[in-house]
This record gives structure tokens, sequence and C-alpha cells, in this order.
């Protein structure tokens, strides 16, 4: 029995979504939660062995959800499960140790299959988004990767305006660049983002 956490904001879909899985006889869901930080406590806890959740949730996003997840050592495989049809949010879900991703409007049968995949040490990916992910070019300069490493090491734009020999208000702008083309809402996410994908590369 493959035992599922489902994490999803709206109490409709988050019983929908139960109902979905709770019928496959090979699939078990032992807990929901309708926040990123409920979701955290119950798979340190129960610890599952596959965690389905949206990305835009209370407390923790679905990002912060899989990122803090692997940070704190949880070994369940994490599918994102959202209206977010972006390459952008694919890339990042991966990076933060998502082991699958998959649009709500999918055919039903596509989560089941996913939370079988997964368990077994595979992916789970929307193939068409995929495709266009990994055709994308990086969006970022080089200099905005430059401070988009500072930022994420948590200096000051004062800081990094010193060590990149920029204004201020320049650093301004080219966080504001980074957070739109990246998809980024928190400071949080940013930290997750390059963090795991050092980690990934080491």
């Amino acid at each position: 029995m493959i035992r599922v956490l489902v994490a999803e904001d709206q109490a409709m879909v988050l019983g929908a979504l139960a109902a979905l899985i709770d019928i496959e006889q090979d699939l078990e869901v032992v807990a929901q939660a309708r926040s990123g930080d409920a979701a955290l406590e119950a798979a340190l806890s129960l610890n599952p062995d596959v965690v389905v959740t949206d990305i835009e949730m209370p407390g923790l996003s679905g990002l912060e959800l899989a990122a803090e997840a692997r940070r704190r050592g949880v070994t369940a495989r994490i599918i994102i499960l959202t209206t977010f049809a972006r390459p952008g949010y694919l890339r990042r879900a991966l990076d933060a140790g998502a082991s699958g991703y998959l649009l709500k409007d999918a055919p039903s049968h596509r989560l089941a299959e996913a939370i079988r995949r997964v368990h077994a040490g595979g992916r789970a990916v929307d193939p068409e988004l995929a495709a266009e992910a990994w055709s994308e070019a990086d969006p970022l300069t080089d200099r905005e990767r430059q401070v988009l490493r500072q930022a994420a090491e948590g200096r000051s734009g004062a800081e990094i305006a010193a060590d990149l020999d920029l204004s201020e208000g320049t650093v301004k702008v080219h966080v504001h660049n980074i957070f739109r083309k990246l998809g980024i809402t928190t400071r949080g996410e940013l930290m997750a983002l390059v963090a795991y994908a050092d980690a990934d590369r080491a």
C-alpha cells in the first residue's frame, strides 16, 4: 500500500483529490493538510511515501514545502499538482526536489499513475510542459545571475551594490527582474531555488 499525504488549501478540491486517490486499491490517503506548514508537520510525523501538493497555499508554498521537506530529511516523493502551466514553475519544482509536476486539468487517472511512478523512483511530469521547459533558454542575464547568487545568500541591496560596483537602485531593478522572470514571490523561494540547484550539481 502506498501511503499518500495530500496538501491543498481549498476544502472541496482537497476532499475530491483524497477521494480519487482512495478509490485505488493500492493507494491510501493517510493525511490531508490545508497549508504548507501543516503538510510539513504531517510529513515529518507520519512519513508518507508520497506527498501531493498544490503550489499556492497559506504558509509554505508547495515549492517551499518541497525544498524544506528535502532539507529536513523527509524521504517522501513529492508531486506538485497545480494550475500553473509555466515552464519556469516546473524547473523550480524539480530544483526544489519534486519528483512530479501535473496540471489539475489532466485526466484523473494520471494522478494515480504519477503516484505509482514516483513511488517506484521515477518522475512524472506533464510531457508537453517538460518539452517546453527544457527547450527554453536561461531567462537571466549574467549580471542578474550575479545578483541572484548574492541575494540568495542573504546579502543586503547595499552590500550587493558595493560588491558589484552598482547603485542600489540598479540592484533593486535586477532583483525585480529576477523575481518576475522566475515567477518567484518570496525571498524563501529564491533561497530554496539556489540552494537546491547547487545541491543537484554537487
